[in-house]
C-alpha cells in the first residue's frame, strides 16, 4: 500500500535528500487548487549505460499504459479528453477570452485528475465555459465529438462522484469504470463464489472490469487480446526491449513474469512477478508496473494501473535498510496484543530510490512511499519491498521554501522552531509507516484481506500511520541513529494532530465529508487523540479570532496513539467490520463546518494550492548506425500542457470506449 503525498509546506516535513542546485525552477503552473512542480533525477549520470537503456525502455513501458487510467476512471474520460484536445489545438478565435482561458483551465484539471473528478475529492469538476460556447466552439474549429458527453461534463447531477463510500449502493453511485451494470450484491456475490481460500490466494478481480452479459455477471480480464490490448500490446513490448538490459537474472525474471501477466492476465502470473519482485534486492534499477493499488475501487478488488520506475538512492537508503533490519524488535515491542503479532517478520526490505518517471496513478499526483505487494499471503511468506520517493520530497520542500503556512496556523514561533527541529522526522515517519507500518501484524485464521469492506483502506493506512507515530517518541530511534535528538518527535507530532483536525481540511470544499481515504486515516487518528484525551493531553484554543492547535503532554499523546493502534490492530486481525464502520463514521467522516470555514478562509489569504503535481522529465535515447543506444539524456524544460499533448499524441493507442 502507497503512503499519500502530504501536499503544502506544513504538510510535508524537512527533506534529508542531497542538496540540489538552487537554481533549479521547481514551479511550471498553478490554476484552480493545484501546482504543478518539477522534479529532478540525481545522479542519473552516474548510471551505467546498461542502466540507463534499462530505465529508457521502462520509461517508454510506463508512458504507454496512461490511457488505461483515464478510461478506469471513467468510461466517457477519454472521448472527453480527446475532445478538449482538439478544440484547444483547433481553435482559431479569441484565447484571451474569459471562456476559453476557463476552458484551457478546466482541460489542465482533467489532465491533473486523469479524468474529470477531482483527484483527491472525488467530486466532478464544474466548468467555467458554458455548454453553449463549447459546442459552437467545436462547430466553429471542426472538432467532432459523441454528443453523449454534453451532459456528463456540463450536468452536475450526471456521475457527481468518481467513487462514493456512503449510500446503498456503492457501485451505483460511483462514477468509476470498474463495473458496468452490475450491483454491488451482485459484485460482492460474484466475488464470494469465486473467492480463492487456499494457501497462495489468486486476487480475483485484481486486472478485470465486472459486467452484465445476457443477465450473468462476468469478468472483461485485463489482457492483451483482451480488454485494454492496444494500450498493453505496446507496454509489453517495450517490457520486451527492457529484458537484454537486466542487471541480473532476478531482475530478468521480474521482468519476464509482467510480461507474462500482461499477456495472459493469468493472477498466477501475477503472484509469481510479485514474488520474483519481493526477491530482487540487488539491482539498482526497480520498478513498478500493473494494476496495483484498490483504493479507486469502491469495493476495494481491482487495482488501478501504475508505474514508477526507480532507481536507488545509495547514500540514503541506510535509514530504511536500519529500520529493516529491526523490523522484529518493532513487531515485538508494539502496544498491540501478541496474539496478534506476527512470530517471525520475514523479508520487509527498504531503500530510499530516486523516481526516474512516473506513470498512471502515480502522475501527476504521486505518493512519496510504497509498500507492496498488497497480498497479505506474499508478505508473510515472502515478505514486502517498501521504498521512500527522496527526489519528490525535496521538490515539494524546495518549491514550499517560505510560503507562510506555518506562521498561520502553528500556534507560537516555539512550536515552528519544535517543528523545524523535527527535521527528518516526515522522512523517518514515512519509512515506519512503509517499512513495518504495513508489513506488521497477522490476520486471525479465516479472516480475508476485504473482511473490513469500503473502510479496508481507511483502517489499514491508520494502522500503518500509528506504528510510525508510535515509534517516532522511543528512544530507540536515537540508539539506532535514525534520530540525533529523543524530542525531535514533538516538533512532528503537533504538525501531525495539526493536519488531522484543521490544515487538511483546506483540500475539502465548504459543506463536504471527508471521502478520501487517507484524509479519512488522517482525521480519525487525530480526532480520536482529541476526544479521548482525558488528562488535557491536548485542547483547542481560541486567540483573537482563531483557533490553534496546543498539546500539553505529548508523552500522553503517544500513550493515546499506542491505545488506538492496539485497537485499530484488533480491528484488522479479526476482521470486525461493525467496529471498524463505526470507527471511521464517528470519527473520519464528519467535519466541523465552523472549523472547516474558518481555515478555508485563513489558507486563501496566504495564496497557495493544497494540491500538487509533477510534470517528467524528458528522456531522449541516442543512437549509433548500428541501432545501438549510446547514451540517454535528460531534459528538464518541457511545460505542463506541451507534455500533456505530446502525451496524448505519443501514448494514446486505445479506442474511445473500451
Amino acid at each position: 500500500m502507497k503512503k499519500s503525498i502530504l501536499f503544502g509546506m506544513a504538510l510535508v516535513a524537512l527533506s534529508a535528500c542531497c542538496k540540489q542546485e538552487q537554481t533549479f525552477d521547481y514551479t511550471v503552473d498553478k490554476f484552480y487548487d493545484l501546482e504543478i512542480l518539477r522534479y529532478q533525477v540525481p545522479e542519473f549520470d552516474s548510471l551505467s549505460l546498461q542502466q540507463k537503456t534499462l530505465v529508457y525502455h521502462l520509461t517508454e513501458a510506463a508512458l504507454h499504459g496512461r490511457d488505461i487510467l483515464f478510461d478506469q476512471n471513467g468510461r466517457y474520460n477519454l472521448r472527453i479528453r480527446r475532445a478538449l484536445e482538439a478544440l484547444y489545438t483547433q481553435y482559431k478565435g479569441d484565447k484571451k477570452s474569459e471562456e476559453f482561458v476557463n476552458f484551457e483551465k478546466y482541460l489542465k484539471r482533467v489532465w491533473f485528475a486523469n479524468g474529470i473528478h477531482h483527484h483527491y475529492a472525488s467530486d466532478k469538476f464544474q466548468p467555467e465555459f458554458s455548454q453553449e460556447w463549447f459546442v459552437a466552439a467545436c462547430a466553429e474549429a471542426g472538432v467532432t465529438y459523441d454528443e453523449a458527453i454534453l451532459p456528463v461534463i456540463f450536468d452536475p447531477t450526471v456521475m457527481p462522484k468518481s467513487l462514493s463510500l456512503e449510500g446503498e449502493d456503492l457501485l451505483l453511485a460511483s462514477a468509476n469504470n470498474y463495473y458496468e451494470g452490475v450491483t454491488q450484491a451482485e459484485a460482492e456475490a460474484y466475488y464470494e463464489a469465486h473467492k480463492d481460500n487456499s494457501a497462495e490466494p489468486l486476487w480475483i478481480g485484481l486486472n478485470s472490469k465486472l459486467v452484465k452479459e445476457n443477465g450473468k455477471v462476468v469478468e472483461r480480464t485485463y489482457k492483451v487480446g483482451g480488454m485494454y490490448s492496444a494500450a498493453l500490446e505496446k507496454v509489453v513490448e517495450h517490457l520486451e526491449k527492457a529484458l537484454p538490459f537486466a542487471e541480473n537474472e532476478q531482475q530478468r525474471l521480474v521482468i519476464e513474469k509482467m510480461i507474462e501477466f500482461n499477456k495472459t492476465g493469468d493472477l498466477r502470473a501475477f503472484n509469481e512477478y510479485c514474488i520474483a519482485w519481493v526477491k530482487d534486492l540487488d539491482s539498482r534499477v526497480d520498478y513498478v508496473n500493473g494494476f496495483t493499488e484498490t483504493y479507486a475501487d469502491p469495493l476495494g478488488i481491482t487495482g488501478t494501473w501504475e508505474s514508477l520506475v526507480n532507481f536507488k538512492d545509495m547514500r540514503a537508503t541506510h535509514r530504511c535498510q536500519t529500520i529493516s533490519d529491526n523490523a522484529q524488535w518493532f513487531e515485538d515491542n508494539s502496544p498491540t496484543d501478541k496474539k496478534y503479532k506476527k512470530e517471525e517478520v520475514k523479508g520487509v526490505s527498504a531503500k530510499v530510490i530516486t523516481a526516474a518517471i512516473l506513470a498512471g496513478d502515480c502522475y501527476p499526483a504521486t505518493p512519496i512511499g510504497i509498500n507492496l505487494p498488497n497480498a497479505n499471503w506474499i508478505r508473510k511468506d515472502y515478505g514486502s519491498k517498501s521504498v521512500t520517493i527522496d527526489n519528490i520530497t525535496h521538490a515539494y520542500n524546495e518549491a514550499a521554501k517560505g510560503n507562510g503556512f506555518n506562521e498561520e496556523f502553528m500556534i507560537s514561533p516555539e512550536v515552528i522552531a519544535m517543528y523545524e527541529k523535527a527535521g527528518a522526522c516526515g522522512d523517518l515517519h514515512t519509512d515506519l509507516h512503509e517499512c513495518v507500518g504495513h508489513g506488521s501484524g497477522k490476520l486471525m485464521p479465516g479472516v480475508t484481506k476485504d473482511a473490513l469492506k469500503e473502510h479496508a483502506s481507511t483502517i489499514e493506512e491508520a494502522r500503518a500511520d500509528l506504528l510510525g507515530l508510535y515509534y517516532m517518541a522511543d528512544p530507540k530511534l536515537v540508539e539506532l541513529g535514525l534520530l540525533e535528538d529523543e524530542e525531535a518527535y514533538k516538533g512532528f507530532y503537533y504538525q501531525q494532530m495539526m493536519n488531522g483536525l484543521m490544515t487538511q481540511l483546506v483540500r475539502i470544499e465548504p459543506g463536504k465529508d471527508i471521502e478520501e481515504s487517507h484524509m479519512r486515516n488522517r482525521q480519525l487518528i487525530a480526532l480520536w487523540v482529541f476526544k479521548n484525551a482525558k488528562n488535557n493531553e491536548v485542547e483547542m484554543i481560541e486567540r483573537d479570532g482563531k483557533h490553534y492547535l496546543q498539546i500539553n503532554d505529548y508523552e500522553g499523546i503517544r500513550h493515546l496513539y499506542g491505545e488506538l493502534l492496539r485497537e485499530i490492530q484488533r480491528i484488522t486481525s479479526e476482521g470486525d467490520y461493525p467496529a471498524a464502520k463505526a470507527m471511521v463514521e464517528e470519527y473520519a467522516v464528519k467535519v466541523d463546518q465552523d472549523l472547516h470555514k474558518e481555515i478555508l478562509e485563513r489558507y486563501e489569504r496566504l495564496n497557495l494550492a493544497p494540491y500538487k503535481g509533477f510534470v517528467n522529465p524528458v528522456y531522449t535515447a541516442h543512437y549509433d548506425a548500428a541501432g545501438n543506444i549510446t547514451d540517454v539524456t535528460l531534459d528538464y524544460t518541457e511545460g505542463y500542457i506541451e507534455q500533456h499533448l505530446r502525451y496524448s499524441r505519443d501514448y494514446s493507442f486505445l479506442p474511445d470506449v473500451n
